[in-house]
């Protein structure tokens, strides 16, 4: 296993969420400390969405300067905007419309009644990373070369299904397959609904650090395998790796499968 892998383990679901919440808060207030703003990609899910929660409902929250906090996403569904479905709006229910964002900086994937069709909402995400990335590199004082095709994400938040798929990249399929291109589309997704977007495993890899979310008995299999150094097209979930740090932030039952000596157990 990498060395910039660590796994921790927590007692429960709730606590595992309420944890998370903490330790993004702190990580934002290190970021903007030293740079002045921060970037995270958020993902939807069960534990990804109380995560959400939890942050709004501490007041360590408060320290945030929100309205300088990017916010993107690793994937949604391609369904209409006022559909339950939408990561976006779960995630605005969850926290955005708690907090004070800079709606500039909420970059949501497009919904089915606002763009064509699929292709369009892939390659509009994909234009609003270019178009981020070149802002960022052009305000970087040491910046050489071409302007990168995503911005900096300093935390991407990944939920992972009983299959090991990430974002929306699952096993097998062509967008954990897909190289040279920031975004790809989902027509196929054996997880309702079927149309989705998502983030390449290149662009995610991309981020500063990888967090991969996981509660539940029924992860522990794609935990282990993920773990374990299995092909990222069999899963997904191994093929995910920050260029700092990868996280792997479990609760007891989902980590059933992970060797003792490699948990690391926070309460």
């Amino acid at each position: 296993m990498s060395k910039n892998v660590r796994i921790t383990t927590h007692p429960s679901f709730d606590v595992l969420a309420a944890t998370t919440a903490a330790r993004l808060i702190t990580r934002l207030l290190d970021v903007q400390s030293e740079r002045g703003e921060a970037t995270v990609v958020l993902t939807g899910g069960s534990v990804g969405i109380a995560t959400l929660r939890e942050i709004a409902k501490s007041p360590a929250h408060l320290a945030v300067d929100w309205s300088k906090v990017n916010f993107w996403f690793g994937d949604d569904r391609f369904v209409e905007t006022d559909s339950e479905d939408r990561n976006y709006g779960q995630a605005a229910d969850a926290l955005l419309n708690h907090i004070p964002v800079d709606p500039a900086r909420v970059h949501a994937m497009a919904a089915s009644d606002t763009v064509a069709d699929l292709e369009e909402a892939v390659a509009t995400y994909a234009q609003e990373l270019a178009l981020a990335a070149k802002t960022e590199w052009q305000n970087d004082d040491e910046a050489s070369g071409e302007a990168p095709v995503v911005p900096r994400f300093d935390v991407l938040l990944l939920g992972l299904g009983p299959d090991a798929h990430i974002a929306s990249l699952f096993p097998e399929l062509a967008g954990i397959r897909t190289k040279g291109v920031p975004v790809v589309g989902v027509r196929n997704s054996p997880k309702p609904p079927p149309l989705r977007v998502s983030l390449t495993l290149e662009t995610i890899n991309s981020a500063q650090e990888i967090w991969i979310v996981a509660a539940g008995a029924d992860k522990a299999a794609a935990v282990g395998l993920g773990l374990a150094g299995a092909s990222e097209v069999q899963v997904p979930a191994s093929g995910a790796r920050g260029l700092n740090k990868t996280l792997w932030l479990l609760d007891e039952a989902s980590a059933a499968k992970v060797p003792s000596a490699l948990k690391r157990r926070e309460s």
